[in-house]
C-alpha cells in the first residue's frame, strides 16, 4: 500500500510534510543559471605615426647589433626600405665576409627591380 502523490507548488527548498501523504515540492520558477555579462567594447582612437614607427624599428636594429657585436657574434640586422623587410646576414667574425644573407642579395636585387617598374606598370592618378 503506497500514499497518495500529491502535486504542490511552493518555494524551492521549503519542506512540506501531511501525514499519512507523501508531497512532490516543484518550483515556481526556474532559476536561470548566471552567465558572464557581455559588453560593447569601447570605440578606441589608435594613433600610428609612421615616422615614429621608422624611428623605433630603426632603434631596435641598432640595438641588436650592438648585442652581437658584444658578444662577438657574426650575426647582422638591417631593413631593407625598398622591399620593408628585415635583412639578416651571418658573417665570418674574422674575415668579415657573409657566409649568408636572409632574403639573398639576388631576392633583394629582384625585389628592387620590380619596385623600379612600379611607375611603369601601375601609374596612380592623384
Amino acid at each position: 500500500m503506497g500514499f497518495p502523490i500529491e502535486s504542490v507548488s511552493a518555494p524551492p527548498g521549503s519542506i512540506l510534510q501531511q501525514p499519512g501523504q507523501a508531497v512532490i515540492i516543484t518550483p515556481t520558477h526556474k532559476a536561470e543559471p548566471a552567465g558572464p555579462k557581455v559588453s560593447v567594447p569601447k570605440v578606441v582612437d589608435i594613433q600610428y605615426d609612421p615616422a615614429q614607427a621608422k624611428k623605433s624599428l630603426q632603434a631596435a636594429v641598432s640595438m641588436l647589433n650592438q648585442q652581437m657585436d658584444a658578444k662577438k657574434q657574426g650575426l647582422g640586422f638591417s631593413y631593407d626600405d625598398a622591399t620593408k623587410q628585415p635583412v639578416i646576414t651571418v658573417h665570418n667574425t674574422s674575415s668579415g665576409e657573409v657566409i649568408r644573407q636572409i632574403p639573398t642579395e639576388d631576392l633583394l636585387r629582384i625585389a628592387h627591380k620590380m619596385d623600379d617598374l612600379k611607375g611603369i606598370l601601375y601609374n596612380k592618378i592623384t
